[in-house]
């Protein structure tokens, strides 16, 4: 069973920062893509930093390039993501998930596994 455990989130005022934390606990199949998703209420749910674990950079939405950073962590199936320059746009739920291989690091048809999410919001 894999459980997908996210840390962080919160209210910051604009142009502050925030750092996400997520941790895959209980996968044991081929090195997975991970990533970070938000939903804002009323919209669809988009992609904002995934990675294919195994090696290679992140990919990150136009929207957010140069303010957030994805980091893999020491641990196995861990993932940082830090945003700075928070915009009140930002403000969503963001959901860590995992795709197990093949995997489209992008593509967010190809994850399997989501968190329970964590609210970030900017005003």
């Amino acid at each position: 069973h894999v459980q997908l455990v996210e840390s962080g989130g919160g209210t910051v005022v604009p142009g502050g920062s925030l750092n996400l934390s997520c941790t895959a606990h209980g996968y044991t199949y081929r090195t997975p893509c991970m990533g970070w998703f938000r939903q804002a209420p009323g919209k669809e749910r988009e992609g904002v930093a995934q990675i294919y674990t195994g090696g290679g950079s992140p990919y990150y939405a136009d929207s957010v390039k140069g303010r957030f950073t994805l980091s893999q962590g020491s641990a196995k199936y861990t993932l940082h993501l830090r945003m700075n320059t928070l915009k009140p746009e930002d403000t969503a739920m963001y959901y860590c998930a995992l795709a197990r291989p093949p995997c489209i690091a992008t593509r967010s048809d190809d994850y399997s596994w989501w968190g329970q999410g964590t609210q970030v919001t900017v005003s």
